[in-house]
């Protein structure tokens, strides 16, 4: 429970293809709820809850950037349908990576040896003052039950997504308007960085000149190799640097072609709904 209003945080592939969404809370009482907006790339999802005859009461969010190996950790969850469960353990690393159904990569994500399962996923993981650090997400295992690696989205990312979705009912992707080559073709080419298939007309890279292979019958053209002084490996070090510099801003690029550098200054821009 986010707030006073009844919005409610999950991740998104918890609610992904339903068409009817419902919530029970620690009272007992079931309840109904809209989908407010989703955000795919961070796998989150933000409902409202209908009117409920007890107040409700929002969880004490804390801090994600201050987080430490070896902090305790709380999962709470439905694992296998048994509700209400508490499993505790510490931060076994941070600032992992977690792919999303999208192929976009979140960053910063918390690793931790809390015991989570099939069913914790969207519950709340918390410090040892029940403060939400954050959204219990994934786990690595081979046979589908807790293998002690489980992964969270930090509280940092869930806060500023889930502002926007509450506020605008939807989340900006910023990008440049590129298609490129996936980073095992690059690695099978002996390239190091992104390989630029096609430009998305009238965008940011396309009126900056930046050409792609499909435009030269599959003749390699331009390949981005640094973002803003950062190298870049592949769509999601490219993702992640847009981010930070968001959307309306300028991102400098280094780009090889035939052997050569260049840097071009382009605007970032909302590339949500594009194709």
């Amino acid at each position: 429970m986010w707030d006073a209003a009844g919005h409610v945080i999950t991740n998104y592939h918890v609610i992904d293809g339903t068409s009817q969404i419902g919530a029970r809370l620690t009272s007992g009482e079931f309840v109904t709820a809209r989908l407010v907006g989703v955000a795919p790339n961070y796998d989150l999802a933000v409902l409202q809850v209908d009117s409920t005859r007890a107040p409700l009461r929002p969880i004490a969010v804390g801090r994600s950037a201050d987080l430490q190996v070896g902090q305790e950790t709380f999962a709470i969850g439905n694992p296998y349908g048994l509700e209400q469960t508490l499993t505790s353990g510490i931060i076994s690393a941070l600032h992992r990576r977690l792919p999303t159904a999208t192929s976009h990569e979140i960053s910063g994500v918390i690793q931790t040896d809390a015991p989570i399962n099939p069913g914790n996923s969207g519950g709340p993981l918390l410090d040892s003052a029940g403060r939400l650090i954050g959204v219990n997400s994934a786990i690595i295992s081979g046979s589908g039950a807790s293998a002690g690696i489980g992964f969270a989205i930090p509280v940092d990312i869930v806060n500023r997504i889930a502002g926007q979705i509450i506020r605008d009912g939807r989340v900006p992707v910023p990008g440049i308007g590129i298609v490129a080559a996936s980073e095992d073709e690059a690695t099978r080419l002996s390239i190091d960085g992104i390989i630029i298939v096609r430009t998305l007309p009238q965008s940011p890279a396309a009126k900056a000149g930046l050409e792609g292979a499909e435009s030269d019958g599959g003749i390699i053209q331009d390949v981005i190799t640094e973002a803003n002084g950062q190298p870049v490996h592949g769509m999601s070090d490219l993702a992640n640097i847009l981010e930070d510099v968001g959307v309306g801003n300028t991102v400098k690029l280094t780009v090889t072609r035939d052997g050569r550098s260049r840097s071009l200054d382009v605007p970032v821009t909302d590339i949500s709904g594009q194709t």
